[in-house]
C-alpha cells in the first residue's frame, strides 16, 4: 500500500495527537479485539487478559512503539519493521487475519478518544497505514 504525500502528513500529525496516550491506546485496542475476536486469544494463553492487566498494558506499549516506529519510517515500513515481521511469521507463528482484526480495533479506539481529530480524510489515511502495517507484518509467511 503506497501513501501518498496527503496521507503521510495525516498520519504523522495525528499520530502526534496520540502522543503520550499510545500505550493506554494500544491496550484498549487489544482489549477490544479479544472481546470482538475471541480465537485471538489463543496466541496469548500465557497472559492475563483480564481488563488492565500488566500483561496487557505491557503488549499493548510494544503494539505502540512498533507503530510509532513505522510512522517514523513511513517511506521504509518494510525495513523498520522486519525484525518484527520475522518474530510473528517465524516463531509466534500469529494467523494473519489477526492483524487485520487489530488494526480494526486500533481504529476504532483512536477514534473513540479523539474524535474531532479523526476525519474522514485521516480515517482513509490510518487505515491505510495500518492495512501496510499488516502487509509487511505478514510478507515472510510467504
Amino acid at each position: 500500500m503506497v501513501l501518498s504525500a496527503a496521507d503521510k502528513t495525516h498520519v504523522k500529525a495525528f499520530w502526534g495527537k496520540v502522543g503520550g496516550h499510545a500505550a493506554e491506546f494500544g491496550a484498549e485496542a487489544l482489549e477490544r479485539m479479544f472481546a470482538s475476536f475471541p480465537p485471538t486469544k489463543t496466541y496469548f494463553s500465557h497472559m492475563d487478559l483480564s481488563h488492565g492487566s500488566a500483561h496487557v498494558k505491557a503488549h499493548g506499549k510494544k503494539v505502540a512503539d512498533a507503530l510509532t516506529l513505522a510512522v517514523g519510517h513511513l517511506d521504509d515500513l518494510p525495513g523498520a519493521l522486519s525484525t518484527l515481521s520475522d518474530l510473528h511469521a517465524h516463531k509466534l507463528r500469529v494467523d494473519p487475519v489477526n492483524f487485520k482484526f487489530l488494526s480494526h480495533c486500533l481504529l476504532v479506539t483512536l477514534a473513540c478518544h479523539l474524535p474531532d481529530d479523526f476525519t474522514p480524510a485521516v480515517h482513509a489515511s490510518m487505515d491505510k497505514f495500518m492495512a501496510g502495517v499488516s502487509t509487511v507484518l505478514v510478507s515472510k509467511y510467504r
